[in-house]
């Protein structure tokens, strides 16, 4: 039983990681059919903005700042790249993402180097316990899944309640419709892809404690992101946060019970067992994937 709730609470823990990827890769599809095959490069790069900035101050929340701000420059400065591909066939924009992840990942490399480095954790990650029982999840991973639940909190609130969610939700259902309300669809896509690369930054940091930090360090993590936002449904925010908890849970059980070694096999099965069942994803509809 002790087993079982660890496995529980730290497939929780990963499982919002993979969430926050998902979340990233949704919001971009959402408006403009594109997955961004870089969201990972991006969220590695943010990650070492992340890590000089925390050595050269000293400071992890200033460093935690500031790459939210770098992943929402460099999520913007990514729409600017794509954009004259958005247009295009859609084979255009796969190979200008994976270009860019290529691009980050080497700029990794030459700036940073390709050792693996350490990351510190917001807090401490002795495991907590309650009396006598250890519930095999520390205060940081606590942190971890209170972080990225807000921020799907927020973009839920934000996606409902304000003019620029509004403008979004109507840029992602027909840009031709909203340019003709008067909606500047570039702006507003820009501001997509800033979101989505804040998200991203936002995962990068979290999940590096528990990895190491090089230049290919996210790769893993965005395919099991992406695998949580198939699940979902690419069109359902919420979809990616449910995939990314199913996802977690499911694979810390395959890890903890059959083996560390079969949870990249698993992670895979899930995806294809997806696509066959149900390609739309839990909470994605047949009609809203093939516009």
């Amino acid at each position: 039983m002790q087993e079982f709730l660890d496995f529980t609470l730290g497939g929780v823990s990963f499982g919002m990681i993979y969430a926050a990827i998902g979340l990233s890769l949704v919001l971009i599809w959402r408006g403009t059919r594109i997955l961004n095959y870089a969201q990972g490069g991006m969220a590695m790069f943010t990650t070492y903005i992340a890590l000089i900035t925390i050595n050269h101050t000293g400071n992890y929340w200033l460093g935690f700042v500031v790459a939210l701000a770098a992943g929402a420059v460099l999520g913007a400065a990514c729409e600017l790249v794509i954009r004259p591909a958005q247009d295009k066939p859609p084979l255009n924009a796969v190979i200008v993402t994976i270009g860019l992840l290529i691009l980050l990942e080497g700029l990794a490399g030459i700036i940073y180097g390709g050792q693996f480095r350490s990351f510190p954790a917001a807090f401490s990650i002795t495991g907590l316990r309650v009396g006598t029982t250890s519930l095999g999840v520390s205060r940081n991973d606590v942190f971890v899944a209170a972080a990225v639940l807000a921020a799907a909190l927020a973009l839920a609130v934000m996606f409902r309640y304000t003019s620029a969610g509004l403008r979004l939700r109507a840029t992602a259902f027909s840009p031709a419709v909203a340019r003709l309300l008067g909606i500047r669809v570039g702006r507003v896509l820009t501001l997509g892809w800033a979101l989505a690369g804040l998200i991203g930054a936002l995962a990068g940091v979290l999940v590096t404690p528990s990895t190491f930090l090089y230049p290919n360090s996210m790769d893993s993590i965005f395919v099991l992101g992406f695998t949580a936002a198939v699940i979902g449904g690419l069109d359902s925010p919420l979809g990616a946060v449910l995939g990314g908890l199913i996802l977690g849970v499911v694979l810390n059980y395959a890890g903890g019970y059959l083996g560390a070694d079969l949870v990249p096999v698993f992670g895979l099965a899930a995806l294809a067992l997806v696509l066959m069942l149900r390609p739309s994803g839990l909470l994605g509809t047949a009609s809203s994937r093939q516009v």
